[in-house]
Formats: C-alpha cells, sequence, structure tokens
C-alpha cells in the first residue's frame, strides 16, 4: 500500500545533459510552450552549450526560437531511447516518486536536492547518459570536421 495525494499542478524541467562530461543543466518552466523553454535554451548557448539534441515536442518547435543561438537537432518521433535525457529522468524519477509532498514546491526542492548530488557525481551522469554510440557519433563528427576543414 501506499499514501497517494492527487493535486493537479504542474512544474516543466528542462534539462540537458552532455554524457560525454557528465555535465548537467536545468531549469524549471511553468508550461511547455516554446515561449517558457525558448529563454532556457537561449540561456544555455550563452554558458556555452552549442548543440541540443531533443524530441519533437510540440514545445521544441515554432517562431519561439528564431532568435536562440543553439544548435537545435530533433530526434526521430517515438525514439525516447536515443534521448539520453530519458535515463536521467528515470533516475530521478526513481528517487522522488511514491512520496506525498504536500505540495509542488516541497516536490521540486526534493528534485533539485537530487539534481546537485546527481550534478556533483560527473561519472554517475556518464553512466547513465554517456553511451558508447554516442561518444562514437561525437568522435566521428570531430573526425570529419578536423578532414573537411
Amino acid at each position: 500500500m501506499q499514501v497517494v495525494e492527487y493535486k493537479r499542478e504542474w512544474a516543466y524541467l528542462n534539462l540537458a545533459i552532455n554524457g560525454l562530461t557528465g555535465q548537467l543543466r536545468w531549469d524549471w518552466t511553468e508550461n511547455m510552450k516554446g515561449e517558457s523553454i525558448a529563454p532556457v535554451v537561449q540561456q544555455w548557448a550563452e554558458d556555452g552549450v552549442e548543440v541540443v539534441v531533443w524530441d519533437r515536442a510540440r514545445g521544441h518547435r515554432g517562431s519561439a526560437y528564431q532568435e536562440v543561438t543553439v544548435k537545435l537537432i530533433e530526434q526521430p518521433p517515438y525514439s525516447p531511447e536515443l534521448n539520453p535525457a530519458e535515463r536521467v529522468f528515470e533516475y530521478l524519477r526513481s528517487k522522488v516518486e511514491g512520496q506525498v509532498y504536500g505540495t509542488i514546491a516541497a516536490k521540486k526542492e526534493a528534485i533539485e536536492a537530487e539534481i546537485r548530488e546527481l550534478a556533483a557525481t560527473p561519472d554517475k551522469i556518464r553512466s547513465l547518459a554517456g553511451w558508447d554510440w554516442i561518444r562514437q557519433s561525437v568522435a566521428g563528427l570531430w573526425q570529419s570536421n578536423t578532414v573537411h576543414q
């Protein structure tokens, strides 16, 4: 048996993972609209992120991204297994789900605590999201860029 709380409140975790270096970036939005997410992605660009690979969610497309300077690469539809962020989301869910928090703020704080702990352990992030095929693909891109320059 498990205590359950039904409450309709949402907060959206925007998560960027570099599976090669083990770095995390994150921010929260109140919805999944491009107008809310684009400033987060632009801030990541200003912090040095050059490329974001993500799914084809409605909020990941549209005119809100015209001013975003990071390169946006979409994954094929219905392919969460290709998205390293999904592995980190699974990890976070395993740590925070199944508990009653009382407020969305309390649940966000529990998630924040887990993210901060995870962010302090790059080896753990690399084990979750630094898959061999990603390493090989990036190495191939670097090699290709070197050859063509």
